[in-house]
């Protein structure tokens, strides 16, 4: 059963190598080869790094051999900024696991809103999470057209 933890900085290299195997290996399911490519090359070590640093709560997957299997980000606004989970651990419900200990969190911080912009991959998963559509982004990464989703949860007080 994999475990939970927070981040520490020597994760920075694996949450980005993982970040990279994610995209590659889910995104080709809703997404052109073009915009795989652009959405891979957004990974930079150096700003896992930075952003995982910045004060949000960042909780790490792994199993128990210490492999990353998937991550989640929770900035101090509500705002979910990452979740992604190993090619090699789907089917694990790592996705679910990770939303709820943020959620858990936003919870403990007093936060009354979440949101998100999903992919067209993730979007099912905060569909069942409670989630709300807002609207469609249409973005320009890299040259190349892509899309996601705005999406919020209203967490009672």
């Amino acid at each position: 059963m994999p475990m939970l933890r927070r981040y520490q900085p020597a994760d920075a290299t694996a949450l980005t190598d993982l970040y990279v195997r994610s995209v590659r290996h889910y995104g080709p399911r809703a997404y052109t080869p073009e915009q795989v490519d652009a959405w891979a090359a957004t990974a930079d070590s150096a700003r896992t790094a930075a952003r995982c640093s910045d004060g949000r709560i960042v909780v790490v997957a792994q199993d128990q051999a210490g492999t990353v299997l998937g991550f989640a980000e929770l900035e101090t606004d509500g705002h979910l900024d990452m979740l992604y989970v190993a090619p090699d651990a789907e089917g694990l419900h790592l996705g679910t696991l990770l939303y709820t200990a943020l959620e858990t969190q936003a919870r403990d911080l007093g936060l009354h809103r979440l949101f998100v912009e999903a992919s067209e991959l993730a979007r099912p998963l905060f569909e069942r999470q409670g989630f709300t559509l807002l609207g469609r982004n249409d973005r320009v990464l890299a040259g190349v057209d892509i899309h996601n989703y705005r999406m919020e949860k209203r967490l009672p007080p």
